[in-house]
């Protein structure tokens, strides 16, 4: 899977989120390794998502991971909290807000 292709899925997967209840500025940086490499973000601003191929200065959280992690948290096939306490999601940045991913996916 190139970086285009995991963006364009990750983007299909997160535009989806009903983003109405969210009230404040959120913006997640996903820092992909392996296949797929690279770089997106997910913001929520003035009511709306945005989710863009780069990386974002004023995030409030930076999750690491691989493309596979990524869509099986989408899928709900891996719990958020499980997949940090083993390794496989690394979060830097407000824990409060990194817990708002699961209303994304």
């Amino acid at each position: 899977m190139t970086y285009e292709e995991l963006f364009q899925k990750a983007k299909s997967i997160f535009m989806k989120a009903d983003v109405s209840q969210i009230h404040e500025h959120l913006a997640f940086q996903f820092n992909i390794t392996g296949e797929g490499e690279g770089a997106f973000y997910a913001e929520v601003k003035d009511g709306a998502l945005y989710v863009e191929p780069y990386e974002y200065y004023d995030r409030d959280v930076i999750f690491t991971c691989t493309a596979d992690t990524l869509f099986k948290l989408a899928a709900k096939k891996m719990d958020p909290i499980m997949a940090f306490t083993i390794g496989k999601l690394k979060v830097e940045g407000s824990l409060e807000k990194a817990m708002m991913l699961q209303k994304f996916i």
